[in-house]
């Protein structure tokens, strides 16, 4: 979430050398990454089109397969980009008749909607209330503008920051998990949201400091991530179980997360120009309820991680960057100059990102 200097104050200056160890740590486990991880994880693509420079949420589309539907942070208008496996934009879509504050999720339900959370709060938690966004998902790849039902959204407990909204892919359950260093909540939404009055949304859950988070298509399995981590929970009976945290890329500042359409890979999103988007596949312990294994591979000259590679670690996005999907990596010297600039960003994010829950 882009910070609005104007009206927050500089928070937050005696934490940062904490967060600065925790990224200097991140950064010694991709030192020396892979030029391609074994197990096929890596750059997917690179959002290319100038105009999507704070993309802050993915979604996969299962209409047309390959495509991922983001938007930009705050300030940007009402627009929602559909990119394809190429990071080209295919599509923009307006949302007629709306002003957005500060959108920061996108999730798609299974009723073929689309729902774009406007859930920021660059008050710290002060807004009344926010709202959600719904809109079918246009059956043709085009620019067009679209009707949009808008619903009101205020928590029990009240305000608070979030940038995450979940859709259950099954019930159709909107769910939201909220933002703060410390750790945030979990929060249910009505059985079916409503366009009559307000949507109250009640905490069910610790969750910790979330940036987006997205279920599996089947509904079994929930992703949340941070700037630095991410984790995974089994879903059932309407309720998480932690399974344990998931590989995940080190990148400029991480805001976005998303199942594959087959639901076998987690896509990790980051703000900034040409931003890349890194493809985590899950292994066989993870995989959604109604995902079988692949066939296993037979053994090529060795056992265990890859070579740099830390068992349950992901290599630094920067380095993807660098490789172009090339078999040749880059060189030591590069990794590192990009991983010190990841943790640079990083740092930077949060000191200007942190706010109180």
């Amino acid at each position: 979430m882009r910070t609005n200097t104007r009206r927050k104050r500089h928070q937050g200056a005696g934490r940062a050398p904490a967060a600065l160890a925790a990224a200097l740590t991140l950064t010694a486990l991709a030192a020396a990454p892979p030029a391609r991880a074994a197990d096929g994880a890596g750059q997917a693509f690179t959002i290319t089109d100038p105009r999507i420079t704070e993309s802050s949420g993915l979604a996969a589309s299962l209409a047309h397969p390959g495509v991922y539907w983001t938007h930009n942070d705050s300030d940007d208008g009402p627009y929602v980009y559909a990119v394809d496996s190429q990071g080209r934009t295919v599509a923009t879509v307006t949302l007629r008749g709306t002003e957005p504050r500060d959108v920061e999720a996108i999730s798609l339900g299974p009723d073929g909607r689309l729902y774009v959370g406007d859930l920021g709060d660059n008050l710290g938690g002060k807004w009344s209330e926010v709202w959600i966004y719904s809109f079918a998902e246009p059956a043709e790849l085009r620019d067009q503008s679209v009707d949009v039902i808008r619903y009101r959204v205020r928590y029990e407990d009240g305000p608070r920051d979030a940038e995450a909204l979940m859709v259950h892919p099954v019930t159709g359950r909107a769910y939201i998990a909220s933002k703060k260093q410390g750790g945030g909540g979990l929060y249910e939404g009505p059985e079916k949201l409503s366009t009559a009055g307000i949507n109250t949304f009640r905490r069910i859950g610790d969750v910790p400091w979330v940036t987006d988070g997205a279920f599996s298509p089947d509904g079994t399995r929930l992703v949340l991530r941070g700037y630095l981590s991410a984790g995974l929970y089994r879903w059932k009976d309407g309720a998480p179980t932690e399974l344990g945290p998931l590989a995940a890329p080190l990148q400029r500042q991480g805001e976005s997360v998303t199942f594959t359409a087959d639901g076998r890979s987690v896509l990790y999103g980051t703000e900034g120009k040409d931003s890349p988007v890194w493809r985590e596949p899950l292994d066989d312990g993870q995989l959604p309820d109604t995902v079988k294994p692949l066939p296993s591979a037979p053994p090529s000259g060795g056992a265990g991680a890859p070579p740099g590679r830390a068992p349950g670690a992901s290599p630094s996005a920067g380095s993807a960057a660098g490789s172009s999907g090339s078999a040749d990596g880059p060189s030591d010297g590069a990794v590192g100059v990009v991983a010190v600039l990841a943790v640079v960003g990083v740092v930077l994010g949060l000191r200007k990102k942190r706010r109180s829950d």
